[in-house]
């Protein structure tokens, strides 16, 4: 069975005025689905229908494959990134709020963080904030790299900030769209539901 694209868990317009429905029709309905065609056509090419797409992943790492890595690891990240907004409000709560207020003293010290970094990776990629044994980091990785691709590297949250995430609403204003995000949209229950480690399953597939 071939990998899919992937629903939006909210209408197209539902992030607006933050994320407008042009960048998800663009960002979703064009980049995102183009990686989901390209993986398909590699996962064919090479007789590896059935296995599922963290596995792929796992597989293209190991195989030194980069048209492969960074075609399935794009599905992966990018539907893992759309559970990670909510045109609802949300605020850390619980076990994540604990692990928050110890790592780093308060949400917004966090969220500042997490801004500092994406804003300051260079070039494209994703800013995250994993857990790393029982403490939580923000970190940022290259290109189409995943945590799915690392032992004991938990994935909670990340922003995209390759350019196409913000282009249409934001231009080239890396920072305006981080602080849109992190201000109004982060899916603080779905951080909060990936501390067991059961967010790498959210966007898995097959």
């Amino acid at each position: 069975m071939a990998f899919e694209l992937p629903a939006l868990p909210y209408a197209k317009d539902a992030l607006a005025p933050h994320m407008s429905a042009e960048t998800l029709e663009y960002h979703h309905g064009k980049h995102h689905k183009a990686y989901v065609d390209k993986t398909n056509g590699f996962v064919d090419e090479k007789g590896l229908g059935g296995m599922k797409l963290t596995e792929i992943i796992k597989k293209a790492k190991a195989d030194g494959d980069k048209g492969l890595f960074n075609n399935s690891a794009q599905i992966w990240n990018h539907s893992f990134f759309w559970h990670c907004l909510t045109p609802e409000k949300t605020a850390p709560s619980g076990k994540l709020a604990d692990l928050i207020n110890d790592g780093f003293g308060s949400t917004d010290a966090l969220v500042d963080k997490i801004k500092a970094e994406s804003a300051g990776h260079f070039g494209s990629g994703w800013g995250w904030l994993v857990l790393d044994g029982d403490k939580l980091k923000v970190t940022s990785l290259h290109d189409a790299d995943t945590p799915v691709a690392y032992e004991g590297m938990v994935p909670l949250l990340t922003i995209d900030v390759w350019e196409h995430a913000y282009y249409v609403d934001y231009r080239n204003a890396r920072p305006g769209y981080l602080d849109a995000v992190t201000a109004n949209l982060i899916n603080w229950d779905f951080v909060a539901k990936n501390l067991d480690g059961s967010g790498i399953a959210a966007a898995d597939q097959g």
